[in-house]
């Protein structure tokens, strides 16, 4: 049984008002909030355990590396990933994402060479992949969506050419909600010996990751959205690919020696986390993934499906609430405008103003939102803690900000 009242009061910041009201909190898909083990293992971590990690060899230097090197393991169970040393601790996906770019693309690609997008990616799965159009001459092929807001896998199998150097793709868009069909599209890219690397930020907070079954060249996921510390989160990297990466970061760590005149590297992915990580941050990620595998992230999955549905049946009987995206598959992620010159900053303005959190803007997805033809909106995103009486507060300060600007 899902028990969410418990699962509410492992989160402190819930309990708290915002402007006089009960606090909602519907921003989980920029940074989700954090449980009681999270902040435990964080406060524990800084009060009685901290030292830098590797090659110390007194107590709290190993007491500090065995809890942060655990958390490889932990990731590793959490995604089904069979090869713990496949999995690189770094600071989130944004770094993961550079990593490949740096460290894998840059040495392979020519002018020319192309790398297939969908018009859904954030921001973080764009500009890396700029950097090599303006450095090197690589080619962006984009992907639209479809009328209701999904992603075609064919059209994404079709537009890999022989130029084709790599398949970068959301399994799950941060605005629309949009789930991607990814392993159709792996299946397919690697039958043409396209490597392909997903952007799990989204989709492996609301659903459960099977690495070994979806056999990705990349998957890049980050702790503050995993209900974890920010500054936190690892890339999962096929076997066949650490082999193939030259060193992103240079540093203390990432060596095996260094001379005057040369330098070895250490193996994987040592190779690939140089200088003193997120230690806390990471030892906390960890502890965040215990906590949902604890719940049970099919549990989770099927809370948040049940609030979107009852979410879905709210709003679409608001007839002046314009929502982006209305894929059968999606998460409980609602990007919306209001009729009218309510600008999506006045509309998460009033929304505060009823203790309701929302996030207004782009979104970090620029090309989505010329794409849907607007310049901003307002986004729900709910989580794991998060309740239909919620979702009633939410359509209330809604119908008060269209009575506002009506």
């Amino acid at each position: 049984m899902y028990d969410i009242e418990k699962i509410r009061a492992d989160f402190p910041i819930l309990s708290r008002e915002v402007n006089g009201k009960p606090l909602v909190y519907l921003d989980n898909g920029a940074s989700a909030q954090k449980p009681k083990p999270v902040l435990d293992a964080v406060r524990m971590g800084y009060e009685h355990e901290y030292a830098n990690v590797h090659r110390g060899l007194h107590y709290l230097s190993n007491v500090s590396t065995e809890k942060y090197e655990a958390v490889r393991g932990t990731v590793a169970r959490f995604l089904n990933a069979s090869d713990p040393n496949s999995i690189i601790l770094n600071s989130g996906t944004t770094e993961g994402i550079n990593m490949v770019a740096y460290a894998w693309a840059m040495p392979r690609f020519e002018a020319g060479d192309e790398i297939v997008l969908s018009i859904m990616e954030h921001h973080a799965n764009i500009v890396p992949w700029h950097f090599l159009r303006e450095r090197q001459g690589a080619v962006l092929r984009w992907v639209d969506t479809d009328a209701v807001g999904n992603i075609d896998p064919q059209k994404v199998i079709d537009a890999i050419s022989p130029k084709t150097k790599l398949v970068a793709i959301t399994q799950l868009s941060n605005v629309l909600g949009t789930v991607v069909d990814v392993k159709s599209i792996i299946d397919a890219a690697h039958a043409k010996g396209v490597p392909v690397l997903i952007d799990g930020s989204q989709a492996a907070v609301h659903m459960p990751i099977d690495i070994d079954t979806l056999k990705p060249d990349f998957y890049a996921l980050t702790g503050h959205k995993l209900y974890g510390p920010s500054g936190s989160g690892a890339i999962y990297v096929a076997p066949e690919r650490l082999a193939e990466m030259r060193p992103f970061m240079g540093g203390g760590d990432m060596i095996r020696d260094v001379a005057r005149d040369q330098v070895t590297y250490a193996d994987p992915p040592m190779k690939f986390e140089a200088g003193t990580p997120g230690i806390v941050q990471t030892i906390g990620f960890g502890a965040a993934l215990e906590y949902m595998m604890d719940v049970g992230v099919s549990n989770i999955e099927a809370h948040e499906r049940s609030l979107r549905d009852y979410a879905r049946t709210k709003l679409d009987g608001l007839n002046w609430l314009n929502v982006q995206g209305q894929s059968s598959d999606k998460a409980a992620i609602f990007s919306f405008t209001l009729d009218g010159a309510a600008h999506a900053h006045d509309i998460s303005t009033v929304l505060d103003k009823r203790g309701v959190a929302v996030r207004a803007g782009h979104h970090c997805a620029q090309p989505l939102m010329e794409h849907l033809g607007v310049s901003a909106t307002c986004r729900a995103s709910f989580g794991m803690y998060n309740t239909t009486a919620e979702v009633d507060a939410f359509v209330d300060a809604l119908e008060l900000c269209h009575d506002l600007f009506a």
